[in-house]
């Protein structure tokens, strides 16, 4: 299979398991215990459809949306993520110029492989610093002054990783950062010898915001969840979301709120967005889908802070269902990872350009213009 032979979701991810070592593939691919959630996230879209009007004079649509002060070009972006050089060794490199492409907002995780200096001197989209609090309060500050000194546009508090989810696939194939070789995975990496030589020969795996404070993920082999359980402060709490958000100073948002208590208290602490997300179906499993709690969470909080839905998405309806409901924008992981690690900087540009091409058609077939024309008049609901 070949990068011109994908034509969506599903074929960048059949790719990308062509590509990669069967650990670093059932990384991105897997999730919590049984994986409900996970398959929830995306499933839960196909409870409700869509009911399109015609005669509205289609020939221009304006996908534009604005989030956290900036106009992006597309109503979805890049979620931050981890490790991405695992996937591609270009890693945020590639995800970060092809973001600029399309004038969308792209996520570097703390757990990033490419610093936000060097993100920063490279693309001059918009960018959000994903903040994971650590146990390490000189961690915690370099962080948060980094991403400031790297002018990055918004700052998200990961708050679902209070501790690690149960992970099976990584236990199964034994993952950790950096990936180490046991019995079990030797086959899978031998097997792939283009990953293993560009692993090794296109610059040293490092996590650049770490790796001055903590040993784990660089120099100590770990996993993810493990990393999550040790490294991260359990204690954290409203207060200290307070504080992070005023010590940043800009846009603020919580990465993980998944009720309405929660995102209300977002609201009166400062925020100014929320990522209703449930971390990929990584976390707890048996948690609600991201979008089947957003209708509740929209009517809440949404004249007050930005509401984005975070997760599941595979396809450009999805994306018009949950802005139908009342998200400000779409976001997502798996969204662009499977691109990545199918064929770098082109296959995210392929993906980004597979979605846009769908959202134009759909809003076109659905009657409608501009993103502020969609409202939940266009949606029905099965089990009601």
């Amino acid at each position: 299979m070949r990068l011109k032979d994908c034509h969506n979701f599903n074929d960048f991810r059949k790719l990308a398991k062509q590509k990669l070592p069967s650990p670093i593939f059932h990384y991105i691919d897997g999730a919590a215990d049984d994986e409900i959630t996970y398959e929830r996230n995306t499933s839960a879209f196909n409870d409700v459809d869509l009911v399109p009007n015609v005669l509205r004079g289609v020939e221009n649509v304006d996908l534009s949306t604005t989030i956290f002060g900036k106009k992006l070009d597309l109503p979805f972006y890049c979620s931050p993520t981890a490790l991405q050089r695992l996937f591609h060794y270009d890693g945020e490199r590639a995800v970060g110029k092809a973001a600029q492409k399309f004038n969308t907002m792209f996520g570097v995780s703390a757990l990033a492989t490419v610093s936000v200096e060097e993100i920063s001197s490279l693309v001059s989209t918009p960018k959000m610093f994903q903040f994971y609090f650590h146990k390490d309060r000189g961690l915690n500050d370099s962080c948060l002054e980094r991403a400031k000194a790297a002018n990055f546009d918004v700052m998200a508090l990961t708050v679902d990783t209070i501790t690690g989810g149960n992970r099976e696939r990584d236990l199964r194939t034994g993952f950790t950062s950096p990936p180490k070789l046991t019995l079990s995975s030797l086959y899978s990496f031998a097997t792939k010898p283009m990953w293993g030589i560009n692993y090794l020969t296109k610059g040293k795996f490092e996590l650049p915001h770490l790796q001055d404070f903590v040993k784990e993920g660089t120099d100590t082999n770990t996993s993810i969840g493990q990393y999550f359980s040790t490294m991260l402060d359990q204690s954290m709490n409203w207060n200290d979301a307070e504080k992070l958000c005023s010590q940043w100073g800009g846009h603020f948002a919580l990465k993980g709120v998944m009720s309405v208590e929660d995102a209300k208290r977002a609201v009166d602490i400062g925020c100014t967005g929320i990522m209703v997300s449930n971390h990929g179906g990584r976390q707890l499993d048996g948690a609600r889908s991201p979008f089947d709690q957003l209708a509740e969470i929209v009517d809440a909080v949404g004249d007050k802070i930005d509401v984005i839905c975070e997760g599941g998405f595979q396809r450009g309806t999805h994306m018009l269902k949950a802005l139908s409901m009342g998200a400000k924008a779409c976001a997502g992981g798996r969204l662009y990872l499977y691109a990545l690690a199918a064929a770098g900087q082109d296959g995210v540009e392929r993906a980004l350009n597979l979605y846009k091409t769908e959202l134009v058609r759909d809003m076109k077939l659905m009657g409608c213009t501009k993103i502020s024309d969609l409202n939940r008049d266009n949606l029905r609901f099965r089990n009601v």
